[in-house]
Order: C-alpha cells, then sequence, then structure tokens
C-alpha cells in the first residue's frame, strides 16, 4: 500500500514527540483521481479521525487514511532525502491523478471524463473555458457541453469537431458521435 522508508518514520516519530498525546499522521489527497490532485500528509489528532479511516499500523505511530482515497495511493512511497542543503519530505503517489488505466473495470464515463480534464480542458483553459461529459447513451453518442469562455466563443464549431469529437473518438472506439448540448449564448465572457 503506502511504503514509508525507515528515514521518513523516524523523522515522524521525532515530530510527533513534540505534539500532544495520541497525534498520529494523515495522508491525503485533495481532488483525487484528477489532472489538479495533490496529495498531502499532515498531523491527525485523535479527535480528527473520521468514520471512513482506515489505520495503518507503524512501528511507533498510525496512518490514517480515508479509504474512498485508497486506490489512489497503490504503490506509493514516502521518504525523507537528506542532502547538503538540509532534509525534505517526498511523498509519491502515482495513482493520485489517475488510478485506472483501459485495461481496468473503470467505466467508459470515468474514463472520457478523466480523458477531458487531463487533455483537452486545459487547452480550453487557456481561453477561460472547458468541457464536461453529459451522458453517453447506448448508441455510443456522447454528449458533451462547454462553459466559461468557450460558451457563445465564435470558433466553439472548430473546437468541437477540430479538437474535442476528433480526439475522442480516436482514443474511444466506443464512442460513435459526440454532441453539443450547451445553450451557447454570446457575451462578454466568450473568447473571440
Amino acid at each position: 500500500m503506502i511504503n514509508i522508508s525507515q528515514n521518513a518514520q523516524e523523522h515522524f516519530t521525532k515530530l510527533l514527540s513534540n505534539e500532544p498525546n495520541g497525534t498520529q499522521i494523515r495522508i491525503f489527497i485533495v481532488n483525487p483521481g484528477t489532472p489538479s490532485a495533490e496529495c498531502g500528509v499532515s498531523f491527525c489528532p485523535e479527535n480528527e479521525v473520521e468514520e471512513l479511516d482506515i489505520e495503518l499500523k507503524y512501528d511507533k505511530f498510525f496512518v490514517y487514511i480515508n479509504k474512498d482515497i485508497l486506490s489512489y495511493l497503490k504503490n506509493s512511497e514516502i521518504d525523507l532525502v537528506i542532502d547538503k542543503l538540509g532534509s525534505q519530505l517526498t511523498l509519491k503517489a502515482p495513482y493520485a491523478k489517475n488510478n485506472f488505466s483501459k485495461e481496468t473495470s473503470s467505466s467508459l464515463e470515468e474514463k472520457i471524463k478523466y480523458f477531458l480534464n487531463a487533455e483537452i480542458n486545459p487547452q480550453l483553459s487557456m481561453h477561460g473555458g472547458q468541457v464536461n461529459l453529459i451522458q453517453i447513451n447506448q448508441d455510443g453518442i456522447a454528449t458533451i457541453q462547454f462553459s466559461g469562455g468557450c460558451n457563445g466563443c465564435s470558433m466553439i464549431g472548430l473546437t468541437l469537431k477540430e479538437t474535442v469529437e476528433k480526439r475522442l473518438l480516436s482514443s474511444f472506439p466506443e464512442i460513435k458521435k459526440v454532441c453539443d448540448d450547451t445553450d451557447h449564448l454570446h457575451g462578454k465572457h466568450s473568447f473571440y
């Protein structure tokens, strides 16, 4: 699950010795499964242990993790890197941003949502826009919706056909067509 190096365990033990009795370690992820996922480590006082937490026992302390994010922490490593300039605690979580692959049981909808967030939305965000998946019907038609600067943009037809649809169709053979369900209203928010 989570490999904590001996150096990191000793570091945690030293840090916890300065905290109130019963304080342990918490590992968390903000926005798990998205391109903006951020991992972190914090102190966990006794009164902040939650019902959905699981407890991992290490030599001289416990680590608490919300069970809903366990799959995102697969093959994670925590280490204390020491060099001439000092020391730094590192947390590597290779599945924090994407805990599935095309071979896993993740649904087609989950894979497409991740693909849009990771591959398409970073480009659209440069113009203040984004695209979201609304649904996929049984005929393989994906319905999407643009928002932000994309809503009402004079280039939306080109963006739909040449960026979103072309890339979705080539990446997901299950998708036969992409439909835009956005009510495009021109306004000051639109990018022209």
